[in-house]
């Protein structure tokens, strides 16, 4: 069953939790979402709040996917470029799908309800992320249409001698 997206909703305390068991669950299996497992929901709440603070001043929007039994089963975040000459093209990051979802297409489907936002947005031409090498995330990205412009060897370290690179795709909207 598709899930259903909703673009900036309402960020209840609900939602916020929904959001911080999502993030927790996809590190702990091992999605690359800025966090290494094991890792507790306290340890990722920081970074949920600093993403509502930018939601907040109107820098970054949260694009939701609910499944049939309305739990929060895939999010992403679309950030805007606050550089006037980079206001072309909008960011992308913690693009997650719960662990429970992975295989049924929820990840492509989550791409293109991200597309679909990012095209409703005024001025934007195309989706920048990066993602950790190691993973095979940039072949996933590149299914979805996404292409690899750049590539900084060993810029992540996960652990000691276990440095990843940094790969960056885009998305040309047109």
């Amino acid at each position: 069953m598709p899930l259903t997206f909703t673009l900036d909703p309402a960020i209840t305390a609900t939602l916020r939790d929904d959001i911080l068991d999502l993030w927790t669950d996809v590190s702990n299996a091992g999605g690359s979402v800025g966090f290494v497992p094991p890792v507790t929901r306290e340890q990722i709440r920081p970074e949920l709040v600093r993403h509502f603070v930018q939601m907040a001043e109107g820098r970054t929007r949260l694009l939701v996917g609910l499944d049939e039994a309305g739990r929060v089963a895939a999010t992403a975040f679309l950030t805007r470029n606050s550089h006037r000459l980079m206001a072309h093209w909008v960011w992308l990051y913690t693009v997650m799908v719960h662990p429970r979802h992975q295989g049924r297409g929820y990840g492509r489907d989550l791409l293109d309800a991200v597309a679909d936002a990012a095209r409703g947005l005024d001025g934007v031409e195309s989706i920048r992320l990066s993602c950790r090498g190691g993973h095979g995330l940039e072949r996933f990205y590149a299914s979805c249409g996404y292409k690899e412009v750049g590539r900084v060897p060993d810029a992540i370290r996960v652990a000691p001698d276990d440095d990843r690179d940094e790969v960056l795709m885009l998305l040309p909207l047109g």
